[in-house]
């Protein structure tokens, strides 16, 4: 089995240390989301958390993730106006997504890359730059 990105022992002073206050709802979605490296959405994560304590709420979850996207532990990824994923893996990377079956997979910023970027706003600095490699079936001829 693949260890946890964050020992489920040290969640408390992992939050604390980015200066979140670990409570007992934050605390289950930390250890649901640290449990590996993978892209989730808020739906899954939720369905998670309600079946180890139903009196979580939506709101609850989808505010912890807000929270730990602010404080950089997930990166959260617009994949599209109805799809945003939760990625654990924090370092510099882009995504494959496989529109067919929703799979995100991660590809090495070695593999992508990028020549040229438009000219900022006045004012504006460059924060990142996420390249999302959309994929689907080939059709059978």
């Amino acid at each position: 089995m693949m260890e946890p990105l964050v020992a489920k022992s040290g969640l408390v002073n992992h939050l604390r240390a980015c200066g979140i206050t670990p409570t007992k709802q934050r605390l289950m979605i930390a250890e649901i989301l640290f449990n590996k490296r993978q892209h989730v959405s808020a739906e899954q994560i939720l369905e998670k958390v309600v079946r180890r304590d139903t009196a979580v709420s939506r709101a609850t979850v989808y505010n912890t993730l807000k929270l730990f996207v602010d404080k950089k532990l997930i990166t959260a990824l617009i994949i599209d106006k109805y799809k945003v994923f939760y990625d654990t893996n924090t370092s510099s990377h882009h995504h494959l997504y496989n529109v067919d079956t929703g799979e995100l997979m991660d590809v090495s910023p070695g593999h992508v890359v990028v020549s040229e970027l438009p000219s900022l706003p006045s004012g504006m600095q460059l924060e990142g730059t996420d390249v999302v490699i959309r994929v689907r079936q080939t059709p059978l001829s």
